[in-house]
């Protein structure tokens, strides 16, 4: 990675924040802090990350829920939540406010960097050269890989990366009835640990976007089908 690739660490917990953004700097991240939310704004502001690692329990007025709406308001920077064990109703809620993906305590730092590698991957743009610049779906809706944008009825949809990614890889496979699995090996990759319910509120949020012009339908007992 560049020096120029800034990721913030929003962070209480110094030494988390320090052990994280030493295996960053490993790797050629440049790092920064944050300990609370009102300070999360600023260093974001300031440093124009490429990355935001996100606590969601943070001490003050604003917590990572606050801090993950007012971020989303202005800008679509990935945003991966850190987040404990116990906090399934705010991680989802989270991710519906448009996080790209969640890392629950105790976590590794490899893990870490691994996932913020996969997603500023994923966000650079297609890897594979025999991927369709351009994708319709029916007759409304356009997805263009090149330039990581989903139009419907000629008005850009903004999506999170995770959200793009999932209607990506769904547009790529239309017709194909395809399982909670294989659209978390597909889109996270295949050595994603966390919750199958992960992919069935990426949908909803894809659903709550795009509108009725979305013929995503539910397979039950499956998964999900892009008609």
């Amino acid at each position: 990675m560049s020096e120029e690739t800034v990721v913030v660490i929003v962070e209480d917990d110094p030494n988390i924040a320090d052990l994280v953004e030493m295996y960053l700097r490993r790797d050629g991240f440049r790092p920064y802090q944050a300990n609370t939310g009102e300070r999360a704004l600023e260093v974001i502001e300031q440093r124009r990350p490429k990355l935001v690692l996100l606590d969601i329990g943070l001490p003050g007025e604003m917590d990572g829920i606050d801090v993950c709406r007012t971020v989303r308001a202005e800008s679509d920077v990935p945003i991966i939540f850190l987040t404990a064990r116990d906090d399934e109703v705010d991680r989802v809620l989270g991710l519906e406010l448009g996080a790209d993906d969640y890392v629950t305590k105790p976590f590794s730092p490899r893990e870490v960097v691994a996932r913020v590698k996969a997603i500023l991957r994923r966000a650079d743009g297609p890897s594979a050269s025999d991927r369709p610049p351009i994708i319709e779906v029916g007759e409304h809706i356009v997805v263009d890989a090149g330039r990581r944008e989903v139009t419907v009825r000629g008005d850009a949809v903004a999506l999170a990366t995770r959200e793009f990614d999932l209607m990506q890889h769904l547009a790529e496979r239309r017709g194909l009835a395809l399982s909670r699995r294989q659209l978390l090996d597909g889109v996270w990759g295949a050595d994603w640990v966390g919750d199958d319910r992960t992919v069935d509120v990426h949908v909803r949020q894809l659903r709550k976007k795009l509108g009725d012009d979305l013929a995503l339908e539910t397979v039950w007992g499956v998964g999900y089908r892009l008609d």
